[in-house]
């Protein structure tokens, strides 16, 4: 029942920006965290952000902060990545993802064991 889907990935050259967007069903946003995490291959995921539901809190990496904002709408069920200034190691596979019930963004955030359902992902690709 519980669906989320990413799209917005594509081509783009360093200091390019692209916006991702998860689209969710099956659950109620308004009451759940939403997390981005992203994964290069032959690497390990990596945690990018999470935000949070109630207040929206948001966590960043560190190696995307001042470049990369999260937002939701949950009127659209639908949580945003806004990507800017990119840079050749932005390039991975990039998730949405959802953790249990009851369970915010917390000390753990980044950490992919703390979610349970995932999209299928969407590629960006950061290259001149």
């Amino acid at each position: 029942q519980v669906q989320l889907v990413e799209s917005g990935g594509g081509l783009v050259q360093p200091g390019g920006s692209l916006r991702l967007s998860c689209a969710t069903s099956g659950f109620t946003l308004d009451y759940h965290a939403i997390g981005w995490f992203r994964q290069a291959p032959g690497k390990e995921r990596e945690g990018v952000s999470c935000i949070s539901a109630s207040d929206g809190r948001t966590y960043l990496a560190d190696s995307v902060k001042g470049r990369f904002t999260v937002s939701r709408d949950n009127a659209k069920n639908a949580v945003y990545l806004q990507m800017n200034s990119l840079k050749p190691e932005d390039t991975a596979a990039y998730y949405c993802a959802l953790p249990p019930p009851l369970l915010p963004c917390g000390d753990s955030w980044y950490e992919s064991n703390e979610y349970d359902y995932w999209g299928q992902g969407t590629q960006v690709t950061v290259s001149s």
